[in-house]
């Protein structure tokens, strides 16, 4: 075995023998490693989920309630600022972690385990809801082009939404299998194109309205005015109740609710948000609300003044696209836009699938991370090192969704608002169970009334309220959705109760199991005599996976102890929620970490020498690499190749992770070695670059004329170049710029460069500074 405390080199006779007799320290970081973004980021992200409800709410909610519907999906948005308080509240209580912690913490774990149940259905039905609505978009405009074209061709719309559905599925199975996640730069270009497809909408809509005037306006959300469809009032159709207008009123606003889903996102963000967070988490969900009343509410209004009542039930499944269609202007344009419409709907809706799939992940791992679900389920995949079986699971029973429902986006809907509105109450619940518990809220929601020394939290509570009053008014007018969800929540909540309790007798037979490491936990690491004995200018070597190694063994092959220490580190990959919340040490430390180390221990034991361990938990494995290294100050970052990218795939990521270090940023190198060929090598950080010899030359024949001309024995050669960088760095800020970069583009094309084995002869730098 090898102990951390132990330098220098030598064989491992009686040195090991007696380290053997002592189990062997690894530093396990308690806090988890994040990488924050900005407001703007975080609420591109929300928006990417929540905004894309405005696809199909309109449709799915006129379907079921008649033609008042537009008011409801209006008033449901507004609604949408009183759970964004719920969940600023319970980000604000260091309760963070999404519906389940919440609950947790408020209710117990029984409650906790129904609720994520619950939640768990609506991420299932996100994806399939996101994906079908996209083809359905597709699917349409194809046959308006068609028919425009006059070719005979034509596409059924529900099978083939539930085609694309799967494919679209399949394909964001394999990115997440891969590991491979949508960035929050792709979320927030996403929603940039969405606001100019949303500003279009806003000024053409009042344009077409001024020209021609509303061909009606939608009928006030009175009761009297409320059209139920056949199967819509459920187990209420034909009682006393539905005679009662409140309670009409609440049933219809419930089959509205699903155009607020994605709230659970905002949680998820919160801890990735940059300081000052509170604030910064105001004006995420400021303007994720404003956002979402104008694309979804009050564009849903304007289809329902433009799109005449006799034509709109043609385009229950594609509402935006009639709106476009039914314009003021040429058809050729109007065409143009419903081709523009489907492209960011087909983005948009898209990202949801994703969302959902990694939202379902996240929250599925916070369960194994939390005891409930036994560790087969978060196995690593052998090539990846992703939880595949929790992913394959996930998008099994989204595909069976899409084939149940052939393609229809209504019931889809009915299904969906289940688990959006009983994930809502529950979360509003337990948040309002802890505004009795706890008094550390640094917001509250508002509407609070002071009664001698007490607070009563009126606000939180009318808020809890009405989703309850919707929870129960979906519950019975749903029929297919309560049949669904509560069959559904129940068949989860069994695996997690049995999971759980497995988990538990597990611990107890295995109690012993990890005691052959000494688990060191720091709230953070540091190297010079800190958590990590290695001395600065150490060697961080990152492992994943025990079945690759080969980058280990070279650097222990070819290290001297007496220069430079080692340091071998492994991510514990934490799903995003798990930042949100304090992991406890089995949590951290899993039989994956146990298994990795005991082969890097046989590993080094075999070569003779010493390493110290460290296992980081972080949501990006990128981030916690580099900050780990800028931690121990590290003169050199190694990791083996990438299964899921290739080498200057993973150099561009690293390097982009450097890149938002904090000034002043560590440089150190970093090494990627692959068995059987040469290492890459790249520097972080701002280094002396290496010429090419004709560049060399150029520089030398420049400064023999200038010298010889104009400035004698005083100019340099440094001072040619300084010059030159100075001068290019003008032209890149004048109309110039395209000339240079082109100069710049054609010299990496044209050029010939050959490959380089060692640190300081590379130039290779993805982040150039």
């Amino acid at each position: 075995m090898v102990a951390p405390s132990c330098r220098g080199e030598g064989g491992t006779g009686d040195l090991v023998q007696q380290e053997r007799s002592t189990a062997i320290r690894v530093v396990v970081a308690s806090t988890v490693m994040l990488s924050f973004i900005s407001f703007w980021r975080g609420a591109a992200i929300v928006l990417s989920d929540l905004a894309s409800s405005a696809f199909y709410a309109g449709g799915i909610a006129e379907e079921a309630i008649g033609r008042s519907a537009p008011w409801f999906i209006l008033g449901v948005m507004l609604f949408s600022f009183a759970v964004r308080s719920i969940y600023m509240e319970s980000c604000s209580m260091y309760v963070r972690g999404g519906v389940y912690v919440v609950v947790r913490d408020a209710m117990g774990p029984f409650l906790a385990r129904l609720s994520v149940s619950a939640l768990i259905f609506d991420y299932i039905l996100t994806g399939p809801i996101s994906a079908v609505s996209a083809g359905q978009y597709l699917g349409r405009v194809i046959n308006e082009i068609s028919e425009m074209l006059h070719t005979g061709m034509a596409v059924p719309p529900n099978q083939f939404a539930a085609i694309f559905g799967i494919v679209a599925t399949a394909y964001f199975w394999w990115s997440n299998t891969k590991g491979i996640h949508e960035s929050s730069t792709k979320a927030l270009r996403i929603m940039q194109i969405t606001t100019v497809m949303v500003v279009m909408f806003l000024v053409w809509c009042t344009l077409t309205l001024l020209v021609r005037g509303p061909s009606q306006i939608p009928p006030a959300p009175l009761a009297s005015n409320l059209q139920f469809g056949k199967h819509d009032l459920g187990w209420l159709a034909g009682t006393r109740w539905i005679q009662i207008s409140a309670v009409v009123i609440i049933v219809a606003f419930g089959h509205s609710l699903l155009a607020m889903s994605g709230f659970e996102t905002l949680a998820q963000v919160y801890r990735e948000i940059a300081a000052p967070k509170l604030k910064n988490l105001k004006i995420t969900a400021n303007i994720v609300c404003i956002f979402a009343v104008f694309s979804t509410g009050v564009i849903t209004v304007l289809a329902g003044m433009i799109i005449p009542d006799a034509i709109r039930p043609q385009y229950v499944d594609n509402l935006l696209g009639g709106l476009a269609m039914h314009l003021v202007g040429p058809r050729l344009v109007r065409l143009g836009f419903h081709i523009f419409v489907v492209v960011v709907g087909v983005l948009i809706l898209s990202g949801a699938v994703n969302t959902s799939i990694i939202g379902a992940n996240g929250v599925l791992n916070r369960l194994a991370e939390d005891g409930v679900l036994v560790p087969w389920f978060r196995k690593p995949h052998k090539r990846f090192g992703t939880s595949y079986r929790l992913i394959n699971a996930i998008v099994l029973m989204q595909v069976v969704t899409i084939i149940a429902s052939r393609g229809d986006v209504n019931l889809l809907g009915q299904a969906y608002a289940f688990g959006v509105v009983w994930s809502f109450f529950m979360k509003a619940l337990g948040v309002l169970v802890l505004r009795f518990r706890r008094h550390d809220q640094e917001y509250k929601t508002p509407l609070n009334i002071h009664v001698g020394a007490r607070q009563l939290p009126v606000g939180l509570f009318l808020t809890t309220l009405v989703l309850f009053l919707v929870a129960m008014a979906n519950l019975f007018s749903k029929q297919i959705a309560t049949i669904s969800g509560v069959g559904f929540t129940l068949l989860l909540f069994a695996i997690f109760t049995i999971s759980s309790r497995l988990n538990a007798k597990a611990r107890r037979e295995t109690k012993q199991g990890l005691e052959q490491f000494n688990l060191d936990m720091r709230p953070d690491i540091s190297g010079g005599g800190g958590a990590i004995h290695a001395r600065p200018g150490c060697i961080l070597v990152a492992v994943r996976n025990y079945n690759r190694m080969t980058h280990l063994q070279d650097v222990l092959q070819k290290t001297n102890l007496r220069r430079n220490d080692i340091v071998v580190m492994t991510v514990r990959s934490v799903s995003t929620g798990a930042g949100e919340y304090d992991l406890a040490e089995n949590q951290l430390f899993t039989n994956d970490e146990r298994e990795l180390f005991t082969q890097v221990v046989q590993v080094a034991e075999k070569e003779g020498k010493t390493v110290d361990l460290l296992a980081v938990p972080a949501i990006d494995p990128f981030d916690a690499m580099v900050q780990t290294a800028a931690k121990i100050q590290a003169s050199r970052l190694v990791t083996g190749v990438s299964a899921r990218m290739d080498s200057e795939e993973l150099a561009r990521r690293i390097g982009h992770a450097w890149e938002k270090l904090p000034e002043p940023r560590h440089p150190f190198s970093l090494e990627i070695i692959t068995p059987d060929r040469p290492s890459t090598f790249v520097n972080l950080g701002p280094h002396p670059p290496r010429l090419w010899p004709r560049d060399v030359d150029l520089v030398h024949e420049i400064w023999l004329e200038l010298s010889d001309n104009y400035a004698g024995a005083k100019l340099h050669h440094r001072d040619v170049l300084g010059v030159a960088l100075r001068r290019m760095q003008e032209q890149l800020q004048s109309k110039q710029r395209e000339e240079v970069v082109q100069d710049i583009l054609q010299e990496i094309e044209h050029r010939e460069e050959p490959v380089f084995n060692r640190a300081n002869e590379s130039d290779n730098q993805p982040t150039a500074r």
